[in-house]
């Protein structure tokens, strides 16, 4: 069992890694890598949803305005990831774009690690902080792996999810039979 702090800075590092893998590649690598990073921050931002930002709201929480700061960025970091995902690592706009998503998300992650991680170090005993880590797993095992935007909510993502995430694994499969 791992604390589910733990296992979110350490995701956050490999978003941080894949964004330097994907600028510095080219032809099918970047795109191979691209795909990586599409999955994997959509499956985070995901359980965060589900899993993470619900502990932060309400009276005692980090409060409902930080969080609802949060959800604000990360479905403008949906928006661009999938707009990027449409534009093609071929496309000659990509990797200004890349940067500008880059920046953005690795913003985001420091903020949750500034301002939502220490509520939850000082406001939950590591069993709790275990079973979270659990429930963020279970959840990411489910969770789409493309970005849907306008889904950010814990309940929206809990009734959208499974159907999209079928959907997106279906499509993984194809991908990845093609290659």
């Amino acid at each position: 069992m791992a604390d589910v702090l733990d296992l979110l800075r350490a995701q956050h590092a490999r978003i941080e890694e894949l964004f330097g893998e994907v600028m510095h590649a080219s032809g099918p690598a970047r795109q191979e890598r691209f795909d990586d990073l599409v999955r994997l921050l959509a499956v985070h931002e995901t359980a965060e949803e589900e899993v993470v930002h619900p502990r932060g709201r309400g009276s005692g929480g980090v409060g409902d305005p930080v969080i609802d700061a949060r959800l604000a960025e990360e479905q403008d970091a949906k928006r661009q990831l999938a707009q990027l995902a449409d534009l093609g690592t071929d496309h000659p706009g990509f990797h200004d774009q890349l940067l500008a998503l880059r920046t953005a998300v690795l913003m985001h992650a420091k903020r949750e690690e500034r301002y939502e991680f220490p509520y939850l170090e000082r406001n939950l005993d590591p069993q709790e902080r275990e079973r979270m880590g659990t429930a963020l797993l279970t959840a990411e095992r489910f969770a789409p792996t493309r970005p849907h935007p306008g889904v950010e909510s814990a309940v929206g993502n809990v009734l959208a999810g499974p159907p999209l995430a079928v959907v997106d694994r279906v499509r993984d499969a194809i991908r990845d039979a093609m290659r």
